[in-house]
């Protein structure tokens, strides 16, 4: 029996995925279960599973884009088990024909033939491209001067030197529609940025004192990530306007926080969220930040875990960023991004001192959220970070790290 494997709806509202890499090998005997294939949408990456045991005949090419429903691959159900490993199957010559190759003439070549009309070739220095690169309709591949209109023109690629090369990758599905959305954010909201500073030094002398026995009692870190969350949720109450969306001339404003965190993933940037995170002590925000990160860095989170969220956090310090102006993700209307914690001196009381100090950056849509409740907002981070066992902890340390 032969069963056609389709692609399955990956989410809502998603209609196509790209084959971005097959596991298998067409011919190669697969069992039930067995992940054959990596797809891409819009908003993940996800292993495809074999649906029976079988030989596999594969159906569509890496790179392919493919509509939800789609086949992509057959699977002989009737095929024997090979003993030991499977391997793909052979090829057989026998079942290629002179029909399956055609000569290419020089006319009909990938590249031209070098040869270029003098309007053209004005034209292609120009355009910074080099002869062999454009495709030629004259008569024996000559490169005509709508040709050389035509080309496309190729960014510092004007001299050919020997040993240095140039590559050329597909973008991911994924990739691509990060690159959209973050332009979209760009072009459609009102984005400013706004700054403070914080001392981290209360923080630092918290997770020293109880960073082990909170490990010991929970089996997570008492990271800087969970005071970052909470500092937020605080905020968003005292500021709903910054935990609010603009859909079309309605504002949506939220009464739960469900904070997207940026993570680094196999694939790019992933942005899962941490859902009602006003109900949150800090173990559970430190134990769902360490599930999801696993989850990312393993290729395994999905597309709802990575939809919904009303504000995000993104921690461009782990990478050593000192300031940035984070992009808002839509249909967000805030960011907040944290950045690298360097000692550096400071006014204490009128004495100079040394503090391990963070910048802090908040981007937001200027539409529905205005110049003093930004501000208001970044101030009231800025004191929960600076005060967390007043204004985060209720002045109980142990109660709140639940130890």
């Amino acid at each position: 029996m032969i069963l056609e494997m389709k692609v399955p709806s990956p989410g809502e509202s998603i209609t196509e995925v790209e084959i971005a890499e097959w596991l298998v090998q067409d011919g190669e005997y697969v069992e039930k279960d067995q992940a054959i294939a990596e797809v891409d949408s819009d908003k993940a990456t996800l292993e495809l599973p074999a649906e029976e045991s079988g030989i596999i005949t594969l159906k569509a090419s890496e790179g392919d884009s493919v509509g939800v429903g789609s086949v992509v691959c057959l699977i002989d159900t009737s095929a024997s088990r090979p003993q030991g490993k499977s391997d793909p199957l052979p090829f057989d010559s026998k079942k290629v024909t002179e029909n399956d190759f055609k000569t290419v003439k020089p006319s009909e070549s990938a590249h031209a033939s070098g040869i270029a009309s003098p309007a053209a070739k004005k034209i292609l220095a120009e355009k910074n491209l080099i002869i062999s690169d454009v495709i030629g309709t004259g008569k024996d591949g000559r490169i005509t001067k709508d040709d050389a209109v035509k080309a496309a023109p190729s960014m510092g690629k004007k001299v050919e030197i020997k040993g240095r090369g140039v590559s050329r990758t597909k973008l991911s599905m994924l990739r691509r529609k990060v690159a959209e959305r973050l332009v979209s954010a760009k072009n459609e909201t009102a984005m400013l940025t706004t700054f403070n500073e914080v001392d981290m030094s209360p923080i630092f002398e918290l997770r020293k004192k109880y960073k082990e026995p909170f490990k010991e009692k929970h089996g997570v870190s008492l990271g800087f990530m969970s005071f970052f969350t909470l500092s937020v949720v605080r905020a968003l109450k005292l500021f709903p306007a910054v935990n609010s969306m603009i859909d079309g001339k309605e504002m949506i404003s939220y009464d739960f926080c469900d904070i997207s965190i940026a993570v680094s993933g196999p694939k790019g940037l992933m942005v899962p969220v941490i859902r009602n995170t006003e109900k949150l002590s800090f173990q559970g925000v430190e134990s769902e930040v360490k599930r999801l990160a696993i989850r990312a860095r393993d290729g395994q989170i999905t597309v709802d875990e990575m939809t919904g969220g009303t504000f995000t956090i993104s921690n461009g310090g782990v990478f050593g960023s000192m300031l940035s102006t984070p992009i808002i993700n839509p249909p967000q209307s805030a960011i907040l991004g944290m950045h690298n914690i360097i000692e550096r001196p400071v006014a204490i009381n009128g004495k100079v001192e040394i503090r391990p100090m963070m910048y802090v950056a908040l981007s937001y849509d200027h539409r529905i959220i205005d110049g003093k409740e930004s501000v208001g907002f970044l101030v009231a981070v800025k004191e929960a970070l600076e005060n967390p066992q007043e204004f985060l902890m209720g002045n109980n340390e142990k109660k709140a790290l639940q130890l």
